[in-house]
């Protein structure tokens, strides 16, 4: 087997050597040039598109965002804003005759108008503080939009006599999320009538209901959702508060009548979540996407339908053993289309209403991340490792796939891409798991290179075909690394009982599949064994933490990004407390202690040996800073090689332009300072 490898890249590096010779291998600043597609629309005749694309200015730190068309059988997309403001959240009008956005030319996010060609722009609404999203109705008598509201006074309203005191004062939980502190206000959403461009008076439909919809932090307009004579809308929200919000996972789904001002809970049953409303186009039925497991962010997400006249309900993925997610009815009401994940890729898929048979449409390693209907086709949002977001038109019935925009053609005639490989390999408890290895561009299977193992997080995120703006792995592999890329145990797209085996297991068989993966690869001619590092962020910068203390001399660098360093601390820190009572199986104060806590990385520091560096960000609260800086500290008392980046304007993620590039800069640094 190894010598088939070899000789096949050897074919491969003669077939393309003229294409390399051309082009460079991608840096830092590469990721920057490249447009982000996103937004993608159906206009109502079902013949054009509209999306975003989203450029970044990296001498001024910042992106800029327009509104395009194209259409669906393609050609070339046309930029219908093109201005120095950033508009988003575009939208057709229910009569195709108008696109609806948002923009803050006015100085706040308001809703916008303009004719299909982009011309005559307008501004529809004029709301105090701007808002975040909007959606007309379908007989476009009304829109909503949803804006922050402030309930609760803050110390300044308690002691207006101390203008200039600065300080946040709570009784609850939830004083922080993701990376903001709870400013006293939350996420409603408001009903305005609507004329033709105008609004008459607008209203709140949650009015003095201390919770968000859509749910924080990542919850969009797909929460939300009109019935088909836009008489009634469906949303998505957590009524709860607090320690409560903490604690749970239960949202449900309510369906405000706009005639009686009322509101009625559809999915009290359950105790999980409940999300992502969507009506079938006749009206009968609901569909959406439901977690049966309280407290368990990551369980299957199951495909429910309710009959609307009676209320009654069915689970319509029973026996599929995939999550499923962007729920879609078909013209005819019949079928349902959606993604789903499997074997690390997430393709698109229909399900027959009246038979409840599932049909798998696309295949390829590529992730599907959003679709739209557009006649006999969807139309989707696709990337792979190896490609950002572009296009694609989808047949329904054959599953030939399409590409309609190549938004960044000009960035890949000047790059070039490693080659991609699947590899099932056997972990310790004689499984299989599916890893992606990728080679450095114009790959010369006669030498010998360094290898990095990419540990996944999530902890239950696939390691599938996505091409990330920070991980990206072509962007290592163009540093002349082999990428070693494992779906160990935990991560999703290969059954549940694959996804929830680490639950309470942290450093139990997912470290072993991980190091079983490096194990088998190292036995190949053209890695340098004794040149391997491990990287990883948030799980996987825990799995770094924990591989620094167990890896035996299986490793010669680290570098940890936002990874929990210690199971008390970080406890004792976080804000959502569901997943850590069901992941860690409880606090630490328990008894007995939950097993968990014997996987904490802080117990094994006097093992650390091999170089590592820790990065964080300041603004992140699921993971806080004083996990890195704790990690950080063990190794530098400990008289290990380390060093610290440290973000102050970053949370979870390192999202600025120029701070993302000095990322990547210092990350390559530090690896090729003990690799090569």
């Amino acid at each position: 087997m190894k010598k088939l490898i070899v000789l096949l890249f050897s074919a491969l590096l003669i077939v393309s050597q003229d294409a390399y010779s051309n082009k460079q291998a991608m840096v830092p600043e590469t990721l920057w040039e490249f447009g982000r597609v996103g937004g993608i629309q159906v206009s109502p005749c079902g013949n054009d598109l509209l999306f975003t694309i989203t450029y970044y200015d990296v001498e001024e730190n910042i992106s800029q965002r327009d509104i395009y068309t194209v259409p669906v059988a393609g050609g070339t997309p046309v930029n219908i804003t093109n201005s120095e403001h950033n508009e988003f959240n575009a939208m057709w009008r229910p009569d195709g005759e108008k696109i609806g956005y948002l923009s803050s030319k006015s100085g706040t996010v308001q809703l916008w108008e303009m004719n299909i060609d982009g011309s005559d722009p307008k501004q529809v609404t004029d709301i105090e503080k701007g808002i975040n999203g909007f959606e007309y109705s379908p007989d476009i008598e009304h829109i909503y939009f949803i804006k922050r509201v402030k309930l609760e006074e803050c110390p300044r309203d308690k002691h207006p006599d101390l203008p200039k005191s600065n300080a946040l004062i709570y009784d609850d939980l939830m004083y922080r999320h993701w990376d903001r502190w709870h400013d006293y206000s939350y996420s409603h959403i408001f009903i305005a009538p609507y004329d033709d461009g105008s609004i008459g008076e607008y209203y709140d439909i949650m009015e003095d209901e201390p919770w968000n919809s859509p749910l924080p932090p990542f919850g969009g307009i797909g929460q939300i959702s009109w019935t088909p004579d836009g008489k009634k809308l469906a949303y998505t929200c957590k009524k709860k508060k607090g320690k409560d919000w903490a604690l749970s996972t239960n949202s449900d789904i309510y369906l405000y009548d706009i005639e009686t001002g009322e509101t009625e809970n559809l999915t009290p049953f359950n105790e999980g979540y409940d999300r992502n409303p969507v009506f079938s186009p006749d009206g009968k039925y609901m569909a959406w996407e439901s977690m049966e497991t309280p407290g368990f962010e990551s369980d299957k997400s199951r495909i429910m339908i309710m009959y609307l006249g009676d209320g009654s309900y069915k689970e319509y993925s029973t026996g599929f053993d995939q999550s499923s997610r962007n729920i879609r009815w078909s013209e005819n009401s019949e079928k349902l289309y959606f993604i789903s994940g499997i074997h690390a890729t997430y393709q698109l898929y229909s399900l027959n209403i009246e038979d409840y048979k599932i049909k798998q449409i696309t295949e390829g390693w590529h992730n599907y991340n959003s679709f739209d209907l557009a006649g006999d086709y969807l139309v989707g949002a696709r990337m792979s490792i190896s490609s950002p977001v572009e296009i694609y038109r989808v047949d329904k019935k054959s599953g030939s796939q399409e590409m309609v925009t190549f938004v960044n053609e000009q960035v890949f005639e000047k790059i070039n891409m490693g080659e991609v490989e699947k590899r099932w390999i056997e972990t310790t408890d004689g499984e299989k798991m599916l890893t992606w290895v990728i080679y450095p561009p114009g790959f010369d299977p006669d030498k010998e290179y360094p290898a990095l193992l990419f540990c996944g997080g999530g902890p239950q995120s696939a390691v599938s075909q996505f091409f990330s703006y920070r991980w990206n792995f072509q962007l290592m592999a163009a540093h002349d690394y082999v990428i070693i890329a494992p779906n160990r145990r935990g991560l999703p797209t290969f059954g549940q009982e694959w996804n929830d085996q680490i639950s309470q297991d942290y450093g139990g068989q997912n470290m072993q599949d991980l190091m079983s993966a490096v194990r088998v690869l190292k036995k190949e001619p053209f890695i340098d064994e004794e040149r391997i590092g491990a990287v990883g962020a948030s799980y996987g910068g825990f799995s770094v933490f924990w591989l620094a203390g167990h890896h035996e001399g299986l490793f010669n660098a680290f570098i940890a990004h936002c990874g929990m360093f210690n199971f008390k601390s970080w406890y004792g820190t976080t804000e959502e407390m569901f997943f850590a009572n069901h992941d860690i199986g409880g606090p630490y104060w328990e008894t007995p202690t939950p097993n968990s806590y014997d996987f904490s990385p802080h117990r094994f520091v006097q093992n650390w040996e091999t170089p590592i560096m820790v990065i964080h960000g300041a603004k992140d609260y699921r993971v806080p800073k004083s996990e890195g800086l704790q990690a950080f500290n063990a190794a530098q008392l400990n008289g290990v090689p380390s060093r610290l980046m440290f973000f102050p304007d970053e949370n979870h993620w390192v999202l600025k332009p120029q701070n993302s590039i000095l990322w990547q800069r210092e990350f390559f640094k530090w690896l090729d300072k003990w690799l090569k």
